[in-house]
Order: structure tokens, then sequence, then C-alpha cells
């Protein structure tokens, strides 16, 4: 069965975006490039980390990491990625509102599940294969899996900035418990991997 993994970049405060996230602050107020810079400013560095992101078979996003749209579907709108995401492989948005899939380029195709966390897991698993289903968020999405103790391997990249506000991780998970994996980073970012204890 496929491995279930994490990858989350926050700030030191457990904020994975900004309040008030929109269409041009699709992280928020506050944020930036901040919690993401150094996969820009020093991806040689983190050259293992980052194909370790995105090397998925599949992944699972909430609605509100695909658009900062509400209710029914703006059907022009395919992602803020542009023609080609960064995923190059399955992608399950959880909603609550049906839409037929769309497809992209580099082997991206965007699905729609509107049954819930586990009809979403069972559909990237069979996607995937033996490869690795990927959490890639936002916060909400990650917490529910966290709380259905569905992810076998977190990831944080901790950001060395505090945000104050806005969407954190671990948000009524319960009690959970990790065997710390690695530890890694740069001025930039501290790479932090664990696996679920059950």
């Amino acid at each position: 069965m496929s491995k279930v993994t994490c990858d989350m970049s926050m700030s030191i405060d457990g904020f994975v975006a900004g309040p008030n996230q929109r269409l041009d602050q699709p992280f928020g107020d506050g944020v930036g490039d901040s919690l993401h810079e150094w996969m820009f400013a020093e991806p040689e560095e983190h050259a293992e980390i980052i194909k370790a992101v995105t090397s998925a078979g599949a992944y699972i996003m909430g609605r509100n990491m695909f658009t900062p749209g509400r209710g029914d579907w703006d059907l022009e709108w395919t992602g803020y990625w542009g023609q080609e995401p960064p995923y190059h492989a399955p992608v399950f948005v959880l909603s609550h509102h049906e839409r037929e899939p769309v497809e992209l380029d580099g082997g991206t195709t965007f699905f729609f599940v509107t049954d819930g966390i586990e009809a979403a897991l069972d559909r990237a698993r069979a996607a995937a294969g033996d490869r690795e289903v990927a959490i890639a968020g936002g916060a909400a999405t990650v917490n529910q899996y966290l709380a259905a103790g569905l992810i076998d391997e977190l990831r944080l990249h901790v950001a060395p900035v505090v945000l104050g506000a806005g969407e954190r991780l671990f948000t009524g998970v319960g009690r959970l418990a990790f065997e710390p994996l690695a530890v890694s980073g740069t001025g930039l970012v501290s790479h932090l991997t664990y696996r679920a204890v059950r």
C-alpha cells in the first residue's frame, strides 16, 4: 500500500498561510515568499528535499489550495499554476461541488472528490500504485488527515519567521505521536521529518 506523506512549509509558530487568503495573495497577508523562499533561493542546497516533495504518484489537496472561489465552480479557473502545474501526477481536490476533471500539461489532471477524505485517499492510492500519495495542503485538509491517523510520514519545512495569525497546522488533531527520522537545513529553513507512531 502507498505510503502517505505530507510536506508543509510553515512558520515557527505553526502557520502555513497568513490571514485573508485571496486571489492576489494566495498565502494570505504578510507571508509573501517567506515560507517557501528556500525552494527558490537555494534550490541546489535543497534538491533532495524538493525531489521528495514533487515525486509522489498522486496528490490530495483542499479546494482552498486549488482556488480562492467558493460555491459553484468558475469553470474557467484551472488552478494557480498555469497550464503546466508542478505536480505531474493525478491531483484529487476535496470539494462539496462536483466538477469534471481538468487535464493540463505535464501529466497533471485535477479530479474533484465530493465524498470525503477517505474516498479521496482510496482514489489517490489507486492512481499512485506503489508510489507515495502526498497530502499537499492546505492546513485544514492536512489537519483532517492527521486527525484521522492517515498520514504515515510528516515532513515539516520550518522557516525562521513568526506570522502570528493565519491557517495553523495541528489545530483540532488531538494527541499524536511521531518518531523523528531526519533533521537538516540552512539559514532559510529547518527540515524535520517524522514517522507517525500508531
